[in-house]
């Protein structure tokens, strides 16, 4: 990874980036993960998402101990610079929970809608 790519990512003050995960191939928003320098230098070298775990305070590779990989086909910075999306190829379940995705497991119905 490029130091140019770096000098356009805006971390937050814990040195994170949000990190949005998309389904290439129906563009569903599988979940959300943060990524520090390393783990977004893994994520765009290696071919697979790698975040970093907030709770535990370690790398995290989606899908190394589930099997539930995300195989990475694309990256994109926001305008702003502090959020990512990355497109994948999802193996399995993206969520923790056996969902499909993570937003799958509570959705919320706004009090406008009938």
């Amino acid at each position: 990874m490029s130091d140019d790519v770096l000098s356009r990512v805006k971390f937050d003050g814990h040195g994170l980036l949000p990190a949005i995960i998309q389904e290439e191939s129906t563009k569903q928003v599988l979940m959300l993960g943060y990524m520090n320098a390393e783990a977004l230098r893994r994520t765009l070298t290696e071919g697979r998402v790698t975040f970093w775990s907030r709770s535990r305070q370690e790398y995290w590779r989606k899908g190394d101990t589930s099997g539930n990989v995300q195989h990475v086909r694309g990256a994109a910075l926001d305008c702003d610079g502090d959020t990512l999306l990355v497109t994948v190829h999802q193996v399995g379940p993206a969520c923790h929970t056996g969902a499909h995705a993570c937003f799958d497991v509570d959705p919320l119905t706004p009090s406008w809608v009938e």
